[in-house]
C-alpha cells in the first residue's frame, strides 16, 4: 500500500503539506481533489519520484510499476499505432534483451529472453494499441498516421493512449479528460472501470470521477482527508462538516439565501421534459451541498442584459462549414440546409460525435466563420458573448489582465457596443477583482498564468460586455470545479440564451432544457437525456466499425457494364493474366498457414519445463518462422494488389 505520514512537502516558500498522513490500499481508484495550487500535481510529483518530501515518512511498494500521462506534446514522426505500442515499458526492455542475448550468443539468455518476449505481449502489441487509438476517437485510417501530422489535442490523446498502454500497477492521471469529446470520454470510463491496479486521478469532471474513483483523498488547509466513497459522496460529507461547523455556516447564510433563490426559481420554470427534469435534478443537488457551494471562494454573476431581442437570430436554409483554401477549389460542406431559430432564454445543449460540426456551427453564429450557403438573421440588439475552445489562445501573453479589459473598452467604444458598463481604470480593476484578479495579480503578465487563471480572465471579460447570447465552446477545460460550480450557478441566473458545447455532464445537466444534435450534415432536435446519448453513441461507435469492416470487404468491388460477348473476352484476359498471381496467392496462403500452425506448437512448447538449450533453440526457430511470415505477409498484400490493379 501507499503510505504518508506526518509528511510534510514544500515548492519554494509556499508548504503545501504540513504533517500529513493518508494511507492508500492496493486497487483503490482514488479522486484526488482540492482548490488550485492545494497541492494535487506536486503531490504526484511526489508519487512519481520527480519531488522529494521536505519531512516524514513517504512509501510506494518499490515493485511496482507505474505509468502516467506525459504531459509534453510528442514532436515524432512516428506511426500513431507504434508510438503507443512504445508505451509499453516492458515491451520495448523485452526486446532490447532479445536483440542483445542474440547478438551474445550465450543460449540460455536467449531462451530467458524469447519468453520474457512472450509473456511481454509482443504477438498482440499492434492488436491492443490500435483498440486503445480508435477507443479514444481515433479512425482505422488514421492508424499509421505521423504522429506530427495530428493537432495537438488529439497529440495528447495519443500520450494517453501510450499511458494506457503501460502495464502498470499504479497509474496516475492528471486532468485525463481535457481534450476528450463525450464519446471518447465514455470509453474511457468503460476503460477505467476495468483496471485491475491502484488508480489516483485529478479531474474537474465531476461525472468522470463519480463514475471511476471509489475514494476521495481532499487536500485543504495542508492536510490529506480521505472519505470513502466517489465525490457526490466526499460533496455530501462534506457538506455535513461545513454545516455543523457554526461560525463558518453563519458567515454563509448570505450565499446560501442566495443560492436558495434561484434554485427555487428555475425549479419552479422547470417543465416536464426528460431534459429538464434532469436539470430539476442538479439543482436540488446544489441545494443538498448548499454549504460546499457558500464556502467556495469564487462566485460571479452575469449582468442583465440590456435588452433581449426575440428571437435571437433565425437561420434559414443555411450551410456552415469552411471556405475554399484556394481559388478555384470548393468549399468544405459540414452541415447544411438548417433552418431553425434560437429564442430569448432558450438553454441549448448542442450534442454531437467528434468531427460532426459542434464548433462549426458555433463558429458561424458567433460570427468567426460565414454562412456558405442561406443566411442568419440576427434580433435587433443581439450582442453575443463567445467563449471559444482555443480563446485562451488569443490572449496576449506579455499583457496584464488590466491591460487586456482597458483594450476590450477601447474596442467596444469604438464599435458602440457599450451597454453602460464602467470604464475607468478603478472601475475594471474592482470589476476583476470580482474574478479574484487582486492586487498586484492585475499587473501579473497573463503568460505567466495557469491556465485556470486564464480561463477566469476570458469569463470576466465575456461577463462585462453584458451579452444577451452566449455561446460556450468546452467552456470547462481549464476551470477547477469552484469555478465550474459558479458557472453553472451564473449560467442558470443569466436571463438572456445560452447555447453550450461541452464534455462536463454535470454541466449540462444543470444548465441545459433542450438539446441539439449535430449528426450526418444537419441538426435536429435530441428528445432524450444525457443517458440516452451516451447510449446512442455507444450504439453509433458499434455501427461506424461494423460499417467500415463492411467497406473493407466491398473495396474495390465495381460492377462492370458491357456487352456479353465483351465481358467474356474480358474475362478470360483477366483469367490469363491473373493465374499465374493467383497461383503464388495460394501457395503463399498455404505456407503462412503452416507457419501459423508451427509457431502455435513452438509458443506451447516454451510453455512448457525445458532445458535452456531446447528453449534457446524453441526461441530461434519462433524467431525465423516470424521473419518468414512477415516476408510472406509483405508478398501477399503485393499479389492481392497486383490482382486488383488487373481487375480494375
Amino acid at each position: 500500500m501507499i503510505t504518508l505520514k506526518n509528511l510534510v512537502l514544500r515548492r519554494g516558500a509556499k508548504v503545501l503539506l504540513d504533517g500529513a498522513s493518508c494511507t492508500i490500499n492496493p486497487g483503490e481508484k482514488v479522486g484526488l481533489v482540492g482548490r488550485n495550487g492545494a497541492g494535487k500535481s506536486s503531490l504526484f510529483g511526489l508519487l512519481n519520484h520527480t519531488l522529494h518530501e521536505d519531512k516524514g515518512d513517504f512509501y510506494v511498494p518499490p515493485q511496482w510499476r507505474m505509468a502516467q500521462v506525459a504531459q509534453d506534446m510528442p514532436e515524432t514522426d512516428m506511426p500513431a499505432t507504434q508510438f503507443v505500442i512504445e508505451g509499453d515499458v516492458t515491451l520495448q526492455l523485452a526486446r532490447e534483451e532479445v536483440s542483445a542475448a542474440e547478438d551474445s550468443g550465450d543460449g540460455e539468455r536467449m531462451a530467458h529472453a524469447y519468453m520474457a518476449l512472450h509473456d511481454a505481449g509482443e504477438h498482440d502489441a499492434a492488436a491492443r494499441a490500435q483498440a486503445l487509438i480508435l477507443g479514444l476517437g481515433f479512425r482505422t485510417d488514421e492508424l499509421e498516421r505521423p504522429v506530427d501530422s495530428f493537432s495537438g489535442g488529439w497529440r495528447m490523446r495519443l500520450q494517453l493512449a501510450r499511458a494506457l498502454m503501460c502495464p502498470s500497477d499504479l497509474l496516475l492521471l492528471d486532468e485525463p479528460t481535457n481534450h476528450l469529446d463525450l464519446d471518447a470520454l465514455v470509453w474511457l470510463e468503460a476503460w477505467l472501470k476495468r483496471y485491475e491496479g491502484t488508480m489516483l486521478v485529478i479531474s474537474h469532471d465531476r461525472e468522470f470521477l463519480d463514475a471511476v474513483t471509489d475514494v476521495t483523498i481532499h487536500i485543504h488547509a495542508a492536510q490529506l482527508t480521505r472519505y470513502g466513497g466517489n465525490y457526490s459522496r466526499f460533496e455530501d460529507m462534506r457538506a455535513e462538516q461545513l454545516a455543523l461547523q457554526q461560525s463558518a455556516y453563519a458567515r454563509q447564510q448570505d450565499k446560501m439565501a442566495h443560492l436558495q433563490k434561484f434554485i427555487d426559481r428555475f425549479k419552479a420554470k422547470a417543465s416536464k421534459a426528460k431534459q429538464a427534469q434532469s436539470r430539476v435534478k442538479a439543482l436540488e443537488r446544489m441545494e443538498k451541498i448548499g454549504p460546499v457551494l457558500a464556502d467556495a471562494e469564487f462566485t460571479f454573476e452575469f449582468a442583465e442584459p440590456q435588452n433581449l431581442p426575440n428571437p435571437m437570430l433565425a437561420m434559414a436554409d443555411a450551410s456552415f462549414g469552411y471556405p475554399p483554401p484556394d481559388e478555384g477549389s470548393e468549399p468544405t460542406v459540414i452541415v447544411r440546409h438548417i433552418s431553425r431559430s434560437v429564442l430569448a432564454g432558450q438553454r441549448i445543449g448542442i450534442l454531437g460525435a467528434n468531427g460532426q460540426g459542434k464548433s462549426t456551427v458555433v463558429k458561424t453564429i458567433a460570427r468567426d466563420l460565414q454562412p456558405l450557403a442561406g443566411q442568419i438573421t440576427e434580433g435587433k440588439g443581439l450582442n453575443i458573448g463567445y467563449f471559444a475552445q482555443q480563446e485562451l489562445d488569443v490572449l496576449r501573453p506579455a499583457d496584464t489582465p488590466l491591460e487586456h479589459m482597458i483594450r476590450l473598452v477601447r474596442e467596444c467604444t469604438a464599435e458602440g457596443r457599450l451597454s453602460g458598463q464602467p470604464t475607468r481604470e478603478q472601475d475594471l480593476r474592482s470589476f476583476l477583482g470580482n474574478f479574484n484578479f487582486t492586487g498586484d495579480q492585475v499587473k501579473q503578465t497573463v503568460g505567466s498564468m495557469s491556465g485556470g487563471e486564464k480561463a477566469r480572465l476570458v469569463l470576466c471579460m465575456i461577463v462585462w460586455q453584458r451579452p444577451n447570447l452566449l455561446l460556450l465552446d468546452e467552456p470547462t477545460n481549464h476551470l477547477d470545479l469552484a469555478t465550474r460550480e459558479a458557472l453553472s450557478v451564473a449560467l442558470n441566473e443569466f436571463e438572456g440564451t445560452v447555447m453550450l458545447v461541452s464534455h462536463d455532464r454535470a454541466l449540462l445537466r444543470a444548465v441545459c432544457d433542450e438539446f441539439w444534435l449535430v449528426s450526418r450534415g444537419g441538426i435536429e432536435p435530441f428528445d432524450g437525456d444525457l443517458d440516452d446519448y451516451q447510449r446512442y453513441l455507444l450504439d453509433m461507435a458499434k455501427q461506424s466499425r461494423e460499417a467500415q469492416r463492411q467497406e473493407q470487404r466491398e473495396q474495390q468491388r465495381a460492377p462492370v457494364v458491357a456487352p456479353a460477348a465483351e465481358q467474356k473476352q474480358r474475362r478470360q484476359l483477366l483469367a490469363e493474366k491473373t493465374k499465374p498471381l493467383k497461383k503464388e496467392l495460394e501457395q503463399t496462403e498455404k505456407r503462412m498457414a503452416a507457419l501459423a500452425l508451427e509457431k502455435e506448437r513452438l509458443e506451447a512448447a516454451m510453455g512448457q519445463p525445458l532445458s535452456p538449450a531446447d528453449i534457446a533453440d524453441a526461441g530461434k526457430r519462433l524467431k525465423a518462422v516470424n521473419d518468414e511470415n512477415e516476408t510472406l505477409e509483405a508478398r501477399w498484400l503485393e499479389l492481392q494488389e497486383a490482382i486488383d490493379a488487373v481487375g480494375a
